[in-house]
């Protein structure tokens, strides 16, 4: 009798495993950190060791993947002018659109050609992110890592970073694209202090690294894309979400964009 009371017993976690379930249709790979931070966003406040029970009971863990490809490097030695380190891994900064951070990166797709044979392709993400809220501020995607790409996200991200009252940084690594006279020019035109990495040494531009991790571990690791156009947009959707839905435990709990306007909202009623 006692057994066949606990079978027959009501599932009293109904409600927070559809919750969560919910999340895991929305976000994909959050584990139950955030989606312990997501159920409290929507009214159901739940202990984190309870939020690992049901994700193990309900099987929705999140799998990540590591890299499995060389990383992609665009320095091609001195070809140019090599800017000072002027960040100085000094990436936290309280003044919105002040420091930027860009680099290219690399991915790989198969597409099957007119004869049936598949062939490999590539393809080139040149963002730019502001260190203040890890926000991408514009990106290019080609399929040839071009000066034409780089250049036309700079422009746009002048333009969305014009409105800081502060001189601003643009900081990369020591890629010929960044050495180049046109680049260069167009920040000092602009009055924008640029900044490089140190030679080989990647945790230099950490914040942009970061960002290539967690695009590439929740998006391409794991997955096989047939066309550029596929994998383009896969990463448009993405950055989309990222900048938009995707929280972040440094952001308290918020997506870039929202961290933005509400520490915006918050600076304008302390002045006001």
């Amino acid at each position: 009798m006692y057994w066949q009371k606990r079978f027959n017993r009501p599932n009293k976690d109904e409600e927070d495993e559809k919750l969560l379930l919910q999340i895991r249709k929305d976000h994909k790979d959050y584990g139950y950190r955030r989606a312990q931070k997501e159920m409290e966003k929507r009214g159901r406040k739940v202990n984190k060791k309870k939020v690992q029970r049901l994700i193990k009971k309900l099987k929705i863990q999140v799998h990540s993947y590591t890299r499995k490809s060389r990383k992609y490097s665009s320095y091609k030695g001195t070809v140019g002018r090599i800017a000072k380190n002027n960040i100085h891994r000094r990436f936290y900064t309280n003044v919105v659109h002040q420091k930027i951070t860009t680099d290219t990166t690399e991915f790989k797709y198969f597409e099957t050609d007119k004869n049936g044979v598949i062939r490999q392709g590539k393809l080139y993400l040149d963002p730019f992110l502001d260190m203040y809220n890890s926000e991408i501020i514009s990106y290019r995607i080609s399929k040839r890592p071009t000066a034409l790409a780089i250049m036309g996200a700079l422009e746009e991200a002048i333009e969305a970073t014009s409105n800081c009252h502060y001189r601003r940084t643009f900081h990369s690594d020591q890629g010929w694209a960044y050495q180049m006279k046109s680049y260069s020019y167009k920040l000092k035109e602009h009055k924008i202090f640029q900044s490089m990495s140190r030679k080989g040494n990647c945790l230099d531009n950490s914040p942009i690294e970061n960002f290539f991790g967690i695009l590439k571990q929740e998006i391409y690791y794991g997955e096989v894309y047939r066309s550029f156009n596929e994998l383009k947009q896969a990463i448009e959707s993405y950055i989309e979400y990222y900048n938009n839905e995707r929280m972040k435990s440094k952001l308290n709990w918020m997506s870039p964009i929202q961290f933005r306007e509400q520490q915006t909202v918050l600076l304008n009623d302390y002045s006001a």
